[in-house]
């Protein structure tokens, strides 16, 4: 019988990133051939309500041949970004006192209600007098 080689995918160089709950793993693998190519794995940590915690990962395959393709589009979508909203961070994690678009609009509506209400009841009528 003819013994079967089993390839094993060993990271040949890695790099990690924590940001947060979130961690990013950048590895350099080698395919079969013996060429290289990169995962990026995002891995988020979540707590169950019993305090007890699991992660969730995700992974992206990127082969040389869509390496030039991918960095440029991805210069291009992060310079978007930070030349539409700047570098500053805006959200609920980064801020405690952040409100979202919603919750200002329901915020207007909601003092556009009571002063309405307080209008009605500030106003008299001839037959109250």
């Amino acid at each position: 019988m003819e013994e079967s080689k089993q390839h094993v995918n060993e990271d040949i160089f890695s790099k990690v990133v924590r940001a947060g709950r979130r961690t990013y793993f950048f590895d350099v693998r080698s395919t079969k051939a013996g060429d290289y190519y990169l995962t990026i794995s995002e891995s988020k940590k979540f707590t169950n309500d019993d305090g007890t915690f699991y992660f969730k990962k995700h992974k992206i395959y990127l082969y040389k041949e869509d390496f030039e393709n991918f960095s440029n589009t991805l210069n291009e979508m992060t310079k978007y970004i930070i030349d539409e909203k700047g570098e500053e961070v805006i959200s609920e994690i980064h801020d405690k006192d952040f409100k979202s678009k919603n919750d200002q609009n329901e915020d207007v509506e909601n003092q556009s209600d009571n002063n309405d209400e307080d209008k009605k009841s500030s106003e008299v009528e001839l037959e109250d007098i």
